[in-house]
């Protein structure tokens, strides 16, 4: 694993497409992150066995215990397209909850160093799962899975170390 991106570090400056009621929209990594505190998580996929089952579910479940800590915006990144990132939303009730942005091109999990080539398995290159708190564009927490499953990254971690 040869993550670049640590705690202390400024995320990279990348765009990122999100879908609004106006139709898909591209934000610079700034807009998402300057001036707030927000927990981002990491996923392989939209869709994706564990990504469905455990990741996103849990940030949905613990949602309001984690903004009662001062979080502005909780934020998904994955290497999926704007409109698959968005029926994922709708599909599991995330919709208002997790802002959905969308690393087609793994843009910002390669600057980040959190890509992952999953070639082997048939999904190209990939975002790892991670998860971590940023404050006003600065990584103060960063937990990335050292292996497959839903652990260091969890809900419950993040909620633990707010």
């Amino acid at each position: 694993m040869n993550v670049t991106i640590k705690v202390g570090d400024r995320l990279p400056q990348t765009e990122f497409r999100v879908m609004t009621s106006d139709g898909e929209q591209t934000v610079m990594t700034d807009a998402v992150f300057l001036g707030r505190r927000v927990v981002l998580f990491g996923v392989p996929g939209a869709f994706t066995r564990n990504c469905s089952k455990v990741h996103l579910p849990g940030f949905i479940a613990h949602h309001d215990a984690i903004k009662a800590k001062g979080i502005d915006t909780i934020a998904c990144t994955a290497v999926n397209d704007a409109d698959v990132m968005s029926a994922w939303s709708v599909q599991q009730g995330a919709e208002g909850l997790i802002t959905m942005l969308s690393d087609g091109n793994a843009s910002f999990a390669k600057a980040c160093g959190l890509e992952r080539d999953l070639t082997a398995s048939g999904m190209g290159l990939r975002s790892r799962r991670y998860s971590m708190i940023v404050e006003n564009g600065e990584v103060k927490v960063l937990n990335v899975e050292p292996a497959p499953g839903v652990n260091a990254s969890k809900a419950e971690v993040i909620l633990s170390q707010l």
